[in-house]
């Protein structure tokens, strides 16, 4: 949950941030733009003052000596700004001849920005200011004031402005604000690090837990994270419901364990009583044989149910195990069965550890090896092999029996399941159901599948190590 919500915060935190950033950006071009024609409109107003009485000539068409030393102060002037800001700058008569000029190659040009703001300036007003000019683009500021004399235009200053310092001033003001908004976006980060981790931890505790509890520890619990409240209710309200679970199936527990011991009583009275009356009855009767076959399968019934409900409320006492030693003795303890009913039991167990309740895993291993045998026919071989992959260690029981359909694996260990060919076979369908039960107790599992060319594989595997350790300890 935490990769959508945190790239999704930051993705609105970041285009806010662009939002604000681009505008910026722009205010501070423009800005400086602005403020290098301001100083344009001074200079030209300036050269303007000085060229307002050059072109007065003296009476009798002659030019008088104060226009001539006006003239060369003018000339004096635009060739030392040019010079000190590398501006060109003129000022042009009507009919487009330059009274002073520099550098003195410059002239108006016939089409163009500059010649532009010269027309604009003719119509008594200051050209237009100049379109932005980015630092990306090679551009130059025009800037024209007319040269105004008894109410008419005469001339007009015109300056052309190189913007490689403004476009450096604007890339400066740019890195500031890149360098704010980076730092900006570092606090978001950090910002949306710690609400995910604020919002989403109860979140997390809340699903160790149910996974916990799915695999059996009922006893796990959502400890208090914090978070906002309507999680924190959330958590309560999880508890509260997990302990009402833990209560009804105990209550089923202990139902069917008292069931299970309380008929017991009866029951060994009704078969004694069946005994007596078979000894009345004449021998062979087969009435009498099958009430009697009938009365042991459901005294084994009963049995296989208090097995069963010991197991599922048992804890388990784990530990270290060499599951190798473990499975060689139980081979060797099942061995004269299988002999005795023709199948070859046949073990390969070398030493592995594993983490398990030793009496837990035995009678697990016990269940699954009988049913092997059971269904195995004679002349045939069962095979019981110890293996380590990683973080567990298996023991693969398989046999040559007729196996199981798709259908059938899908309900194999079920309470009380059994496939409909083997209803001739004693049983009670509680074996690898308490099996389940027992390793679920100590974190293992068991499952089933098909062994080539026919006959049926169940694994049994255990962890090598504790289940909690490298994980935070949970209540």
């Amino acid at each position: 949950m935490s990769t959508r919500l945190l790239p999704l915060l930051i993705v609105l935190m970041a285009a806010v941030l662009l939002a604000l950033g681009v505008p910026l950006g722009v205010s501070v071009a423009r800005a400086e733009q602005q403020k290098v024609v301001i100083d344009r409109i001074d200079d030209t107003a300036r050269f303007a003052a000085l060229a307002q009485f050059v072109t007065e000539d003296a009476p009798g068409g002659s030019r008088r000596t104060d226009t001539d030393e006006r003239l060369e102060t003018l000339q004096t002037e635009l060739t030392s700004y040019y010079e000190v800001y590398g501006i060109k700058a003129g000022v042009f008569y009507r009919n487009h001849i330059p009274m002073a000029n520099a550098p003195t190659t410059w002239f108006l040009p016939q089409t163009g920005e500059v010649r532009d703001s010269f027309d604009e300036a003719l119509l008594s007003r200051r050209s237009h200011d100049p379109q932005q000019v980015w630092p990306w683009q090679d551009g130059r500021l025009v800037v024209a004031s007319p040269v105004i004399r008894d109410g008419d235009v005469v001339a007009v200053v015109v300056t052309e402005s190189p913007t490689d310092s403004m476009a450096s001033r604007t890339l400066r003001g740019w890195l500031v604000i890149v360098a704010g908004e980076v730092a900006a976006m570092l606090l978001a980060v950090g910002a949306a690090l710690r609400l995910t981790g604020w919002v989403l931890r109860p979140v997390r505790v809340l699903d160790a837990t149910t996974h916990d509890i799915a695999t059996g520890r009922l006893k796990s619990r959502v400890a208090p994270a914090g978070g906002p409240p309507e999680l924190r209710r959330l958590a309560g309200s999880f508890n509260e419901m997990a302990d009402h679970v833990e209560d009804v199936l105990e209550q089923q527990r202990a139902f069917v364990a008292d069931a299970s011991h309380q008929l017991r009583n009866p029951l060994s009275a009704l078969l004694l009583r069946i005994e007596l009356l078979a000894l009345e009855l004449p021998e062979g009767n087969e009435e009498i044989a099958s009430v009697q076959a009938e009365g042991k399968r459901l005294a084994r019934v009963l049995d296989d149910l208090l097995d069963l409900a010991l197991a599922e409320h048992s804890q388990a006492d784990l530990q270290v195990t060499d599951v190798g030693a473990l499975a060689a003795e139980r081979v060797a303890a099942w061995s004269p069965t299988a002999g005795a009913k023709g199948v070859r039991l046949v073990g390969d167990c070398p030493p592995t550890t594993g983490w398990a309740d030793p009496v837990t895993l035995s009678s697990a291993l016990d269940a699954v090896i009988d049913n092997a045998v059971k269904f195995t026919p004679r002349e045939q071989t069962v095979r019981v092999e110890v293996a380590s992959t990683g973080d567990a260690a298996t023991v693969v029981v398989t046999d040559n029996g007729p196996g199981l359909t798709d259908e059938e694996l899908a309900r194999v260990g079920d309470r009380f399941w059994r496939s409909g060919r083997h209803q001739n076979i004693k049983g009670s369908g509680l074996g690898l159901s308490i099996c389940r039960a027992l390793l679920a107790a100590g974190d293992g599992s068991i499952s089933f599948g098909h062994h080539a060319p026919h006959g049926l594989e169940v694994t049994v595997t255990v962890p090598r190590t504790p289940a909690a350790q490298g994980e935070p300890e949970r209540p």
